[in-house]
């Protein structure tokens, strides 16, 4: 076995002497490292996610698995990527994250990589990085949290807090009952405990088969965690014996598989973007054409939050995802390889858990099929996408007036206004918030529903825009409209009034204004301005793709196998 490592520890002249002298700083003797292979650790964990907090536990647990199994672990940081503190969007340094660790990876000393991720962003950005570098690499998540309390019944991360900022909006929560639930909201560390968009993409890597089986759904604070990281650190260790790299696992098949499992638990809409980013990595084909499809094959078999009624800890006492998957086994490629050096079909239960029912069989599902659909039509000719499994049923099929917004500052000054012009027949429109206009494509996308309309018993109306939603959202809205209004989408023309018409069925989102209307209007439309004129704002905003494309850079997604070849640096004098 040739370890890429030996090229600095073994080198020519001084560079083997300079560069084991970095090993033994660190207090180790030249027989405990030498000939071994080097694992790479990426820590994403910063006191600004608290998704991340227990990344340090999890770390030393891989360094344990690391050692035991004959490697040489060596940990380091990367940006941390988190929701909640980071603005105007996580979404928007994903890329940067991304080109972080391929980039760690190309320029050190290191054979394979065990890739610790949390919250939404750094899993997909962490795959995205694995796929570019193709070592071999394993993916362990910091797991949900486990649920806060509020009135006696567990609290779901995101999905209680809109639920409940509408009540509060309305006059129907105190000040006193607000602040008690924000008490309650985040009682732990890990990421959110709905299958939300962090839970989602843990879900597509152990799908994927880049993550050991039955790790995706354990608690932050169980013990269970760590002997997965640990485990997690000792196969590093062999798929570098064995060569096994993400190319060989991220095929066609397994991104089925991971389509398959995205649409039976109703997952965040953010997946489509992150999907399609990975796959644009590896040149794998994937298309909004195959979300559609795999959705439209598959019924939503997860009774958890927030197209169902559990926690992710519901999930995983059911067995996690294997158990998910055994109820989906005939529609899947169960030869797909995995990190665990077996196939996808090893580690299917062949019975259900006892008194099991947060998943359901696949003849009682909560949606027969159809919990995602992508649309097309004269205002998103490159696409759009609905999570129909939390829209409300009787608004998949609306026409109404547009009432627009030209921006989130906009949305904000005036959506609680009671001179609002606003029915339960309008289509709120929201525009400028996509992936070139704020720059980063925000999960501005949940308009709130109008106070005017709260008041009046009315909790959801169609909502449009280019941006993005919380996977822990609810509600009949239309996301990621491409083109995006700042670069000159259809979007960019609506004006208040005109008619739209949503036809999830038929899988249409249709201006209802003529070509030469339409037409006049462009001739009279200029771009914003764009405030960023340096930095990584502006190296963004120049080189970002739209969502069909999964808003990779432009630059980074290869477009011929000799653009997907990783060349490593010249090893000599720095």
């Amino acid at each position: 076995m040739k370890l890429r490592s030996a090229e600095w520890f073994e080198g020519r002249d001084e560079i083997g002497p300079q560069s084991r002298a970095v090993l033994r700083s660190l207090g180790w003797s030249e027989e405990f490292f030498r000939g071994k292979p080097v694992i790479g650790i990426a820590n994403s964990w910063s006191e600004l996610n608290n998704c991340s907090l227990n990344l340090p536990a999890l770390a030393a647990a891989v360094k344990r698995g690391v050692i035991a199994a004959g490697g040489i672990p060596l940990e380091f940081n990367t940006i941390a990527l988190g929701e909640e503190l980071m603005k105007p969007s996580a979404m928007l340094y994903r890329n940067l994250m991304a080109m972080e660790i391929e980039e760690t990876l190309r320029s050190y000393p290191i054979d394979g990589v065990v890739l610790l991720g949390n919250c939404d962003k750094t899993i997909p950005a962490q795959l995205m990085a694995a796929a570019s570098a193709n070592l071999p690499a394993i993916e362990v998540c910091s797991g949900p949290k486990s649920a806060g309390q509020w009135r006696g019944q567990p609290v779901g991360s995101g999905t209680a807090l809109w639920k409940y900022l509408d009540e509060y909006r309305a006059g129907r929560l105190s000040e006193e009952d607000w602040r008690g639930l924000e008490a309650c909201y985040s009682c732990s560390v890990g990421t959110c405990n709905t299958v939300g968009t962090a839970s989602t993409m843990a879900l597509i890597a152990e799908a994927l088969g880049m993550m050991l089986p039955g790790t995706a759904t354990i608690d932050a604070n169980d013990t269970r965690r760590l002997a997965a990281a640990e485990r997690s650190g000792a196969r590093a260790v062999e798929l570098v014996r064995t060569d096994l790299r993400p190319r060989q696992i991220m095929t066609r098949a397994a991104f089925e598989n991971a389509l398959r499992v995205y649409t039976a638990t109703g997952g965040s809409t953010n997946a489509v973007i992150h999907l399609l980013a990975i796959a644009g990595r590896l040149r794998v084909p994937l298309s909004l054409e195959d979300f559609d499809r795999f959705a439209a094959e598959t019924p939503v078999l997860l009774d958890v939050q927030p197209a169902g009624r559990g926690l992710m800890a519901d999930f995983d006492a059911a067995g996690g995802l294997p158990a998910l998957l055994a109820e989906l086994r005939d529609s899947l490629h169960l030869d797909a390889l995995t990190v665990g050096g077996d196939l996808l079909g090893a580690h299917l239960p062949l019975r259900r858990e006892s008194g099991a029912t947060v998943i359901r069989a696949a003849a009682e599902p909560i949606l027969p099929a159809g919990g995602l659909a992508v649309l097309r039509g004269n205002l998103a000719p490159r696409g759009a996408i609905i999570r129909t499994v939390t829209a409300a049923p009787q608004l998949l099929q609306h026409r109404g007036p547009a009432l627009v917004f030209d921006s989130y500052e906009d949305l904000l000054a005036r959506i609680d206004s009671p001179d609002l012009p606003v029915t339960a027949e309008s289509v709120l429109v929201l525009r400028n918030a996509g992936a070139v206009a704020v720059p980063g494509l925000p999960e501005w996308g949940s308009i709130p529903v109008p106070r005017k309309l709260l008041l009046a018993g009315i909790n959801d109306i169609v909502r449009v825009s280019d941006s993005r939603m919380s996977g822990t959202s609810a509600g009949t809205i239309v996301l990621h409209v491409a083109p995006e209004a700042a670069i000159g989408g259809p979007l960019a023309l609506v004006q208040d009034g005109d008619l739209i018409d949503l036809d999830v069925a038929g899988r249409a989102l249709r201006l209802l204004v003529d070509d030469a209307e339409l037409a006049r209007r462009r001739s009279a439309w200029t771009p914003p301005a764009f405030p960023h004129r340096r930095g990584y704002p502006r190296l963004y905003r120049e080189h970002v793709l739209q969502p069909d494309a999964g808003c990779d850079f432009d630059f980074l997604r290869p477009q011929s196998d000799d653009d997907m070849e990783f060349i490593g640096p010249v090893v000599g004098r720095s």
